[in-house]
Order: C-alpha cells, then sequence, then structure tokens
C-alpha cells in the first residue's frame, strides 16, 4: 500500500516547457491527498526559490537535494550543512587560480559570486531571477547548504577532490552540478521524513528525472522515471511513464491503480 509519494519539481511535477504543473497532475494530487496519502516534495531547489507550485499545499520538502528538509509548516527535520573549511578552500580557489559562477544556498537565501551566460541560461530555464552577487567571504558565515557550481564534468572532478573534499556532487544539467555535504541526498531526505511520519520506507513511491534524483529512485519501494528523463535516470526506475507534458504522473498512477 502506498502511503506516502516524493515528487521532484522541475522536470517532473513542473514542465520546462510551460513553468507551470499539467492540469492532469494537479487533479492527481488533490486524489491522493483526499484519500489519504502523503505529498512530499524532493527538489534541489532552495525553499525560497519554490514558487512554481501553483498553491498546492504539500506535506513536507525534502529542498537542496537532501540538505534540508521541512514540514508543510516549515518545521525543520533535518539539515546539514557544507564544512566551512570547504567554503574556505573555495575562497582561496577563487582568489588564487581560474574562478568559475558558483551559487551558495542557504536556508532563505541564494547568491552567486558572478553571473555569465551559463548562469543566465540556466535561470532562464528554471524560471527563477538572478540571484543577488556577493563573493564568499561576504557569507561564509552564514549556513551554506547546497552550491552549484558552473563546471563541466571535468573541472567538476578537480573541485570535489581538491577543493570540496567533504562534499558530493549531483548533476542534472551539462552546465553545472549540485553540490552538498556528504552523506546527503534525495534518499537521505526521505529516510528523515519517513521517521518523522512513521512510514515505512516499503509504503513509497518516487518520481524524478534528473540525475539527482537515481539515490531517490533506488531507494523508493516504487519508482518512476519521466518521459523526459535521459536514459541513465531511466534505468533506476520500476517504471517509465510518460513525459511531464503528456500526463506523466496522472498515467503513472493510474497505472499503479493508485488513483
Amino acid at each position: 500500500m502506498i502511503r506516502a509519494i516524493f515528487f521532484d519539481i522541475d522536470g517532473t511535477l513542473v514542465s520546462f516547457n510551460t513553468h507551470t504543473i499539467p492540469q492532469s497532475t494537479i487533479e492527481a494530487i488533490s486524489i491522493l491527498k483526499e484519500k489519504g496519502i502523503k505529498v512530499f516534495i524532493a527538489t534541489g531547489r532552495p525553499f525560497i526559490t519554490i514558487d512554481n507550485l501553483g498553491g498546492i499545499e504539500f506535506d513536507a520538502f525534502i529542498t537542496l537535494n537532501g540538505g534540508y528538509c521541512l514540514t508543510g509548516k516549515k518545521e525543520i527535520i533535518y539539515k546539514s550543512r557544507i564544512p566551512v573549511s570547504n567554503i574556505q578552500s573555495l575562497i582561496k580557489q577563487n582568489i588564487e587560480s581560474e574562478r568559475f559562477p558558483c551559487m551558495a544556498a542557504t536556508k532563505d537565501r541564494v547568491y552567486i559570486n558572478y553571473i555569465d551566460d551559463k548562469v543566465k541560461q540556466i535561470v532562464k530555464l528554471l524560471n527563477f531571477p538572478l540571484p543577488a552577487i556577493k563573493s564568499f567571504e561576504e557569507i561564509i558565515e552564514d549556513e551554506i547548504f547546497q552550491l552549484m557550481a558552473f563546471v563541466d564534468e571535468e573541472k567538476e572532478k578537480f573541485v570535489m577532490k581538491d577543493i570540496l573534499p567533504d562534499c558530493e556532487a549531483a548533476r542534472w544539467n551539462p552546465l553545472f552540478t549540485d553540490i552538498i555535504a556528504k552523506g546527503n541526498s534525495k534518499q537521505t531526505g526521505m529516510d528523515k521524513l519517513l521517521d518523522y511520519y512513521g512510514i515505512p520506507l516499503s509504503d513509497t513511491m518516487a518520481f524524478g528525472d534528473g540525475g539527482n534524483d537515481i539515490p531517490m529512485l533506488k531507494h523508493a519501494a516504487t519508482s518512476v522515471a519521466m518521459g523526459n528523463a535521459k536514459d541513465e535516470v531511466k534505468q533506476y526506475a520500476s517504471y517509465i511513464t510518460n513525459s511531464v507534458d503528456d500526463n506523466g504522473i496522472w498515467n503513472a498512477l493510474k497505472h499503479f491503480s493508485i488513483i
């Protein structure tokens, strides 16, 4: 019996084309809530940037790829910051060597060291405002829960090994990678929420489309990859549905006779 369903946002709940949730998905979530099934968000976004859910109320939120989890009433369930020593290494890299654009997310703010065309492209894709420009020296006293480093896969290897050794990366776009403290992922967030609500893992389902969804898809009892997901994501899913724009969530929930 499914008692909890975890939904990624971008490319899963929300279309990259319309920046909205399809009507069929809105109706499906309403049915789930009427049946008493918990509906959870699991996203790489900071909570402050979640502005595209159309007023739907969710029971809890895994944000920043598991680094910051809270209830729908904003009660903190779990948080895990990036070590200050790693941020100090990042500051040194930006001063002494070739710097790269990097967003930093605290619990209620998003900053970036500088903006280039790649940053503008991603901000447009996700449909949220350009973050404020601040140096890492200015925000090092804040709790930083996630970085978004605009580097290619080759540069990512160097960054993770030599600059951010206490962190791990999850990439869902070729232009950047999400970086969080080691030991965190959407799987971590799942476990924290399930423990809080007293729901066994065997009663879970998860929907995703990106590389950062893989830990969640591997962990859930039943996992669904969107039709618009890449093949490397689909291989970890129990079921592959249609794309977000083709009623993928509704169709999968019907397939499993949940609605």
